[in-house]
């Protein structure tokens, strides 16, 4: 760009700031101060100063692992390439001004666990849902429901316009509403979850009373006390004691000889951390968490039994809404789809890379491009590399890499598109799609 264009053009965000640093524009909406996000969800009372959120965190993450996107399926319901749509864009690249797509599906599983319902709610759209099923979602919030109506549903959700949360009454029909599948583990009243916060909502509460600062001792004075003359007197020392202990550098203080005391602080037996722990192994049991998984040593059988016990209800739950509620039939008679993948190959060791891509680019279901931008290697540009062919057998007449790729609609699908290895849908996430395209 010419020296001049620069200049024209070039912005610098430190100029046009207002002379007084103390006048506010109106015109921007209120402000929050603080590190803290306004829109950001808030945990429940109790399950912040917990476990229980370190439990959240890691379900929550290790499912955001998870992509979802909008597809295109041919007609045996196979993937063959993304959907260029508002709702793919809401999935793989930000769901509206303040989330990324990722920071958008953390912030929906945390409120389904939290809340044990959660409501994505469309929030610009390209024609009016009431009017048409036929429209493109452009952005999407998470919503929490506040009140039920046979048709309808009122949820709250921030209001990104007016800079604070606004509740709204919408039809269930464009709004998907997920429920917890875990619900009856995590949410009931008195199911193992909560039955653990409320063990450590006590717990919390006797280390609070006994590192309160309290001496909790007794003392014996050398006399009967029994009059009110010599009740006025031990008053009268219990509050010299005191006074010498709050006035003294090392909290000294003296006694008569004839004086005894007595120490009560000592920790209370009882039965509540074995309670506590009894309830963390029942509720790691039920989830399909283990220690090992927490802390990140799980060996391969155990993730695989924590993803299919825990992650993948909670995954088929999500898309399965999304294709109820985002999808028309004319867009299913388009082929459109919402599926979910998990890349199996993200916990093979380094070792059995090798062998692995071996076998699978000689038994011709994956090609050389596809190993190679799975292992981060930039795609070679010798046409076989984008070939289903076995290397290490004679090749005769081979064919052009294009010639077998699937189109859409008369265009040609980058063999690709996926990220990694191709990647099936789990079991937890083969689902439907958006009716942001149907007609």
């Amino acid at each position: 760009m010419p020296i001049v264009d620069r200049i024209k053009h070039a912005w610098n965000a430190f100029v046009n700031l207002q002379t007084n640093p103390n006048d506010f524009d109106y015109s921007r909406g209120p402000v929050t101060y603080g590190a803290a996000r306004p829109d950001r969800t808030r945990m429940l009372f109790g399950n912040e100063r917990s476990i229980i959120s370190s439990i959240y965190s890691r379900l929550a993450i290790d499912a955001t692992a998870i992509e979802i996107l909008h597809v295109r399926l041919d007609n045996d319901k196979r993937y063959i390439g993304d959907i260029d749509s508002g709702l793919n864009n809401c999935l793989t690249i930000e769901a509206n001004i303040d989330q990324a797509a990722s920071a958008f599906r953390q912030d929906v599983i945390m409120t389904l666990f939290d809340k044990g319902v959660v409501a994505l709610v469309p929030i610009d759209t390209t024609v009016n849902p009431n009017a048409s099923g036929s429209f493109d979602i452009q952005t999407m919030r998470v919503g929490h429901v506040v009140g039920w109506h046979p048709q309808e549903v009122r949820v709250e959700v921030w209001n990104e316009k007016l800079g604070l949360r606004q509740e709204v009454t919408l039809d269930k029909k464009f709004v998907a509403i997920v429920e917890n599948p875990l619900y009856t583990v995590m949410n009931e009243p008195n199911s193992t979850l909560q039955r653990l916060i409320r063990k450590l909502n006590l717990l919390d509460n006797v280390d609070e009373a006994v590192s309160s600062g309290k001496l909790d001792m007794i003392i014996q004075l050398p006399y009967v006390i029994k009059s009110e003359a010599r009740r006025n007197d031990a008053n009268r020392r219990r509050v010299e004691i005191e006074e010498q202990l709050r006035g003294s550098k090392y909290g000294i203080a003296y006694t008569d000889g004839t004086e005894k005391i007595t120490q009560l602080n000592r920790p209370v037996e009882n039965t509540l951390l074995k309670q506590i722990e009894w309830l963390t192994a029942q509720l790691y049991t039920q989830l399909g968490l283990t220690p090992e998984v927490m802390n990140g040593t799980a060996d391969e059988p155990t993730m695989k039994n924590y993803f299919n016990r825990a992650i993948e209800p909670i995954v088929r739950a999500l898309v399965e809404e999304m294709k109820r509620k985002f999808l028309t039939k004319t867009a299913r008679a388009q082929k459109q789809s919402i599926m979910a993948f998990r890349d199996p190959f993200k916990m093979v060791p380094i070792s059995d890379i090798a062998e692995i891509a071996d076998s699978l680019s000689r038994n011709e279901i994956v090609t050389a491009n596809e190993v190679r931008q799975f292992m981060g290697i930039k795609p070679a540009l010798d046409p076989k590399a984008d070939m289903l062919l076995n290397s290490n057998m004679p090749q005769s007449n081979p064919q052009l890499p294009s010639s077998n790729i699937p189109t859409i609609e008369g265009e040609v699908v980058d063999s690709n598109t996926r990220s990694a290895l191709p990647m099936r849908p789990s079991k937890a996430g083969s689902v439907g799609a958006s009716n942001s395209t149907s007609t």
